[in-house]
């Protein structure tokens, strides 16, 4: 079983035709027999629409249900909204999954810490155990490349921890970056990890690490950390042509704006009250920019006329 498991997994790639996707069920397609892909998600991938790769952490491990579900449909939502076809990622009784059901959205918000928060490397063993899986930033990028998502959109990323150079503790998420065409969309790192040497090994992996409307690498919560980079855009046309002319770009953006209101708005709230309402809104945010780099990529490669928006 695990063996079997194991190598449907090792063989993802050469099934990956969606010209040739498998109905299993209603509103479902399969690949191979190895990724389930919602039927909304591979529509619009074989006609070359914008689609937008969610990760499943945030929703078992970042907040408790029913907070975690509501949030999870509200991102969609915006995603929606804008014109992009989300894509949440996650795996379920052993299955890879590309955009889950309400469902299924469900069911991974109530299992909560009880599904594994699965990175790369865990990938084959939540797999082979036909476990139930909540996909990291590497490990989404890696099933989104392999149904040719271009675009995901996440809250923030790893990065090396302080005293990396000893300890070699750096997340999974710089190398997956380095290694898997896909754009990925986020607030930057947390101030508490090393900036500076996140962006020395992001160097290092050759991704195009870029600000959205500045100057300057965001520290997640904070619109300043310091650090300059060396590629700005200000729009997501300016995004979408950068993505296309670099398989893999990691994106960085921060509203600024829209934090401050937030601060304000909800300053009579508890700390941690206060943390995790500025983590949503992030996340809705990189939501929103997401789906119009999205419908801009999709636009120049002529797939998604702009008036079809």
């Amino acid at each position: 079983m695990a063996s079997s498991s194991l190598s449907r997994l090792t063989n993802l790639r050469p099934h990956l035709d969606l010209a040739h996707t498998n109905a299993k069920d209603a509103g479902v397609c399969t690949i191979g027999g190895s990724i389930k892909i919602a039927s909304e998600v591979s529509q619009a991938l074989s006609l070359g629409r914008p689609v937008v790769a969610l990760e499943s952490t945030i929703i078992s491990h970042g907040m408790p249900y029913p907070k975690n579900l509501q949030t999870a449909k509200e991102v969609e939502a915006i995603v929606r909204e804008n014109g992009a076809v989300p894509a949440t990622i996650a795996i379920l009784d052993g299955t890879p999954c590309v955009g889950l059901s309400t469902e299924d959205l469900e069911r991974l918000a109530i299992l909560g810490t009880r599904a594994q928060k699965t990175a790369r490397r865990d990938i084959a063993h939540v797999v082979a155990s036909g476990g139930n899986g909540a996909t990291t930033v590497s490990a989404t990028m890696f099933l989104a490349s392999m149904v040719n998502i271009p675009v995901f959109v996440t809250g923030g990323i790893g990065g090396v921890h302080r005293h990396g150079e000893h300890t070699m503790d750096i997340s999974s998420d710089l190398t997956e970056l380095g290694r898997t065409p896909v754009a990925v969309i986020s607030a930057g790192v947390k101030s508490i990890l090393d900036i500076p040497r996140t962006l020395e090994y992001l160097e290092t992996q050759g991704v195009c690490v870029a600000a959205y409307k500045t100057n300057e690498f965001p520290a997640f919560f904070t619109e300043s950390s310091g650090c300059k980079v060396h590629c700005r855009v200000d729009t997501p046309e300016d995004c979408a042509r950068l993505i296309g002319r670099k398989k893999s770009i990691s994106l960085f953006q921060i509203k600024n704006i829209f934090l401050a209101s937030l601060l304000i708005t909800e300053h009579k709230t508890s700390n941690c009250q206060l943390t995790k309402k500025i983590y949503i809104a992030l996340v809705k945010n990189n939501a929103l920019i997401g789906a119009k780099v999205a419908v801009a990529l999709a636009q120049i490669r002529g797939h998604f006329p702009r008036s079809s928006l």
